[in-house]
């Protein structure tokens, strides 16, 4: 099997297993259910258990050697280079309140090197998938981020902007509020599917787990844009990331320096 075959195959897998995850959440959804805390104080449902469960029996069922590691289930071991990452409900703060921006996330590592993402959105009716050389898909018809090219027309989405000071990235986050055009809070992967759907321009999280990036790299980067830690280093494990466009990437960079020095 040639590498594009493989990536297309297992690009078009974990299409339809975000699709069989979200019809799960989306059974959930508004419904009756009772959030629960976790030691981080972030929310967890039984519909977040349920669809890792369904996620991990498809994967171990149609490639039984691939490692996974999911938010809610943890690390199980494999023996071939490829890793599955899964998120089955980004956004659970919007899932429980009955806010329709959340995602279903997986993510597929070969050789370590993130190279397929989809991010699911089942109550808006999108989702958004790319593989390494395949390019990004946003509902079946290519995808690509947008044209602007200066701050001051920028649109730019933080999950939380009040995370960026508790972080040690306020000054940064404040500049580049005092830059764009507007601003808006559209968060978690949500936001990052805005940027590579040219929907907005940046993208700004001050914190983030491994299972929150794995799919956004590959989407990004298929789409034309940049998915980055705050140093500018393309990565899945930085603990925070930024998205752009890339045509804004280089001002975006300049700003987070210059608020550094000042600091």
């Amino acid at each position: 099997m040639t590498e594009t075959n493989e990536l297309k195959q297992l690009l078009d897998f974990a299409v339809d297993i975000a699709r069989g995850a979200g019809a799960i959440t989306s059974s959930y959804f508004k419904g009756s259910f009772v959030a629960e805390r976790k030691t981080d104080n972030s929310f967890v449902t039984v519909a977040d258990r349920d669809a890792e469960r369904y996620l991990r029996a498809r994967i171990v069922e149609a490639f039984p050697d691939d490692s996974i590691l999911g938010e809610e289930e943890g690390e199980q071991s494999g023996k071939s280079n490829r890793r599955w990452i899964l998120d089955p409900i980004d956004g659970t703060y919007s899932f429980v309140h009955g806010v329709p921006l959340y995602g279903v996330l997986i993510g597929v590592e070969i050789n370590e090197a993130p190279v397929i993402g989809v991010v699911n959105l089942p109550a808006l009716e999108e989702i958004v998938y790319a593989a390494r050389g395949l390019g990004c898909y946003w509902n079946e018809r290519r995808a690509g981020v947008s044209t602007t090219t200066s701050l001051d027309q920028a649109l730019l989405l933080c999950s939380d902007f009040g995370a960026c000071e508790q972080y040690g990235f306020g000054a940064a986050a404040a500049s580049l509020q005092g830059q764009v055009q507007t601003s808006r809070t559209w968060g978690d992967a949500y936001g990052h599917v805005l940027v590579a759907t040219g929907r907005a321009d940046i993208m700004l999280d001050a914190v983030m787990n491994i299972w929150d990036c794995a799919p956004l790299l590959p989407i990004l980067e298929e789409a034309g844009g940049t998915f980055t830690d705050w140093q500018g280093t393309p990565t899945i494990a930085g603990g925070n990331a930024i998205a752009t466009n890339g045509l804004l990437f280089p001002e975006v960079m300049q700003t987070i320096k210059t608020t550094a020095q000042h600091r």
